[in-house]
């Protein structure tokens, strides 16, 4: 399902004293099948333009069009197009409600897929629970309040997942998990995009994890996209990002300390790429002392990235 916006406008609490124009003129489009990014600070409107993707909030100006969907038109099936659009919310687990692990999965089901019997839903709910790797015999039957912290996400995705989207829509997918947690869950969200879900799209202010991830990205500010296209293409734009008060990934960071040293990282931005490059113009070389494009690897390598930061910033204080 393409999405296609143009022109997409909305105020919150319009005609009273506090109206607030949260989209003022988005041009967007989402090709079928991209694992896309979405970026942005908060109030510059990136989180009520996914909640229009599956008319949570309804479209009220311009043009918004999800596959054959007409979201701008008052006929659209807008129970359909919820069953063909997921949405995930920031720290989904919350949202737990039911008695057991099944029965929280089975709801979607049974409000978009009434056409489905008690077997063909169960066998539904199974599916799902495995794809986010949970023992289905183990799981279904427990509380969903009595699982670990990584369970109860897993469950919450899986709630999702259930009616097959073909697309798919994360807040912050990944807020408030530890780096193994992070990673297992972009593990899974790879794993179900392109089979499950066509179309991944992530909200996200962590610029690594886009960097990462996603074959494409925007840049939402004030209402409106100022940056499209591939990670690497926006994360060398580093000034912009900065001056919209936004940050680059790590590799960036260590991209930039490098150019001020006179060395040039073709780079995509992600850590493996970023290191391969490094390592190969410091063998190219001679491999030097722990000077350069080696100095930067090795601070890279133990973590040290306030070192670099303090580099950058051009003393020894805390930088930006």
């Amino acid at each position: 399902m393409r999405i296609v916006a143009k022109g997409l406008t909305y105020t919150y609490n319009p005609k009273s004293p506090f109206a607030s124009q949260a989209l003022k003129g988005v041009d967007l489009t989402i090709e079928e099948g991209e694992f896309f990014g979405i970026i942005g600070h908060t109030g510059s409107g990136k989180s009520t333009f996914v909640q229009h993707l599956n008319a949570l909030i309804k479209c009220t100006g311009g043009y918004l069009k999800v596959g054959y969907y007409d979201l701008a038109d008052k006929k659209c099936d807008f129970l359909e197009l919820r069953s063909k659009v997921g949405m995930v919310f920031q720290y989904p687990e919350y949202q737990l409600f039911a008695e057991t692990v099944a029965k929280d999965v089975e709801f979607g089901l049974k409000n978009f897929r009434k056409d489905m019997d008690e077997k063909q839903r169960a066998q539904a709910v199974r599916e799902a629970l495995e794809t986010v790797g949970l023992d289905y015999a183990r799981i279904k039957d427990e509380s969903p309040f009595e699982l670990s912290g990584g369970q109860k996400r897993r469950v919450a995705i899986a709630g999702v997942i259930v009616t097959k989207p073909e697309v798919l829509i994360l807040d912050e997918p990944a807020a408030g998990l530890d780096p193994l947690g992070k990673k297992e869950l972009m593990e899974l969200l790879h794993s179900i995009h392109g089979g499950w879900c066509k179309t991944i799209v992530i909200v996200s202010h962590d610029m690594d994890e886009i960097a990462e991830n996603c074959t494409h990205a925007a840049v939402f500010s004030e209402g409106k996209v100022v940056l499209t296209g591939t990670p690497p293409e926006i994360f060398a734009q580093s000034e912009t990002l900065f001056s919209l008060g936004l940050d680059v990934p790590t590799t960036a960071r260590c991209a930039l300390l490098l150019r001020e040293r006179g060395i040039e990282i073709d780079t995509d931005f992600t850590c493996d790429d970023f290191a391969e490059k490094v390592l190969a113009q410091w063998r190219a070389a001679g491999m030097p002392g722990k000077t350069g494009a080696g100095q930067v690897a090795e601070r890279t390598t133990s973590g040290t990235e306030s070192d670099i930061n303090r580099e950058q910033a051009g003393g020894d204080g805390d930088a930006e």
